[in-house]
């Protein structure tokens, strides 16, 4: 099979009569780190949810290490790890319930690791996931999805309502782990002061399509102001901003 973790091929989708995406093509690289931008409504979740087999594209199709995810599903994700826009678990089951719930659908499973992920984040194991905060949930679903060393990792607003503290630990721990392994990573975010973090190159979806496809610092440079460079905020605005005129 394909070596490539994600190639999304003319994927278009459409909700109702509108098209929500048309013609949106890109591939993420076996070991990088690629944002999906784009202002609410654009259609990220949509795509994440065509890569991830949950929906299928009206054209054009998605392909997770040379498999189709919504046919193969359960193949094509095995060596994918997903958080999603809403921490979503088994909210009766506590964290040491879960990790043996999920460690089940896996060849592989490193207990050990996952735990003392848990540990890191301060989440109890014996209180269940309905009565975790939300910085916990959060927490919980990141050391789930990596509880089988994924080569794909696809993060849907992970940070999400997190509080500073929270936040900072989330990618702390995301950083050390992707330094350590070189998964690939598919995230869309808002935030992205966080991005322009972890990402080295960013996908702006604008209007049902790819208005850019540029490393962040290509980004960033394609906008200067005075000469230099804006950050990855100001070149965002400016290129919706564009887009919109």
């Amino acid at each position: 099979m394909s070596t490539i973790p994600l190639q999304v091929e003319a994927v278009s989708v459409r909700h109702g009569r509108p098209w929500l995406l048309q013609g949106v093509s890109f591939e993420v690289k076996p070991g990088e780190v690629v944002a999906l931008l784009g202002r609410n409504g654009v259609g990220k979740t949509s795509l994440l949810r065509v890569a991830l087999g949950l929906m299928p594209s009206a054209v054009g199709g998605v392909r997770v290490f040379g498999r189709d995810p919504w046919r193969q599903r359960a193949r094509a994700l095995a060596r994918v790890g997903v958080v999603p826009d809403t921490p979503d678990a088994p909210p009766e089951l506590d964290a040491r319930g879960l990790c043996r719930l999920v460690a089940a659908l896996h060849e592989r499973w490193d207990d050990t690791a996952t735990r003392a992920r848990l540990v890191r984040f301060e989440v109890p194991e014996r209180v269940p996931f309905a009565r975790l905060s939300r910085g916990q949930k959060g927490a919980v679903m990141l050391a789930l999805a990596l509880g089988h060393e994924p080569d794909l990792l696809v993060l849907d607003e992970p940070t999400l309502g997190l509080d500073v503290i929270a936040r900072d630990a989330y990618f702390g721990e995301l950083i050390a782990e992707l330094s350590d392994r070189g998964t690939a990573v598919v995230l869309a975010s808002h935030d992205l002061a966080l991005v322009e973090r972890l990402a080295e190159r960013a996908i702006v979806l604008h209007d049902g399509a790819v208005a850019a496809d540029l490393t962040i610092d290509a980004l960033k440079s394609r906008f200067r102001q005075g000469g230099e460079p804006l950050d990855l905020e100001a070149a965002f605005a400016r290129l919706a901003l564009r887009k919109a005129s």
